[in-house]
């Protein structure tokens, strides 16, 4: 039977299979980018920010040591100090560093550095390697916050921190940042970069005209 003038054509039913997979392909990017952005709000998620450079500051922290004790950048306002962040007590590399500095402990003070160790190990852990290596400095624990802040660490439920140091100043601002550590010889580097920085900061200034 002949459909009468101006009729329209049927719709085709709901749901058919085209018309869902066309559904399903635009629906693609918007689900990925969901996925994308929960990962980067996810706790413990949080990217590494850069190594700081010198001249900024560095961020205020606190954390235990190996006895327990808590210990904070406020503790060391006025004085510069070495923050060496190490992967693991008790491992070849963190041993051979924490010796070096151990060895060059009378030097660095007489230059005015304190040295703090960094890493994610428990007041425990970093006590057994205190003890067993003869440390004259203390070893915090960190559990991520400071290490994702300057850079040596993606996330805080990473784990292991990079081996990376900040020399901070009296000022609290980084005087120099080791974004590569060499074990052997980083003790060696800091004296002679701490010397090099109180050299400086004792200059007296000119006479003026």
């Amino acid at each position: 039977m002949a459909e009468p003038p101006g009729a329209r054509a049927p719709r085709p039913p709901t749901g058919a299979a085209v018309p869902r997979a066309r559904r399903a392909s635009r629906s693609s990017p918007i689900v990925l980018v969901a996925c994308l952005v929960a990962l980067a709000v996810a706790p413990g998620r949080v990217t590494a920010a850069a190594m700081l450079a010198a001249g900024e500051t560095f961020p205020t922290w606190s954390m235990r040591d190996q006895t327990g004790a808590t210990v904070s950048s406020q503790d060391l306002a006025g004085k510069t100090y070495l923050l060496w962040f190490y992967p693991k007590a008790m491992t070849p590399g963190c041993t051979a560093e924490g010796n070096a500095l151990r060895d060059e402990s009378p030097a660095l003070a007489k230059a005015g550095v304190e040295v703090l160790g960094v890493s994610f190990d428990e007041p425990g852990d970093n006590a057994e390697f205190v003890a067993a290596q003869g440390f004259p400095f203390r070893l915090l624990s960190d559990d991520g916050a400071l290490a994702v802040q300057v850079g040596a660490a993606e996330s805080r439920d990473q784990s292991a921190a990079r081996r990376i140091s900040y020399l901070v100043g009296p000022d609290g601002k980084v005087v120099k940042a080791y974004p590569s550590v060499s074990p052997a010889t980083h003790a060696r580097d800091v004296l002679a970069d701490a010397t090099a920085a109180r050299a400086k900061s004792t200059v007296p200034a000119p006479p003026a005209r």
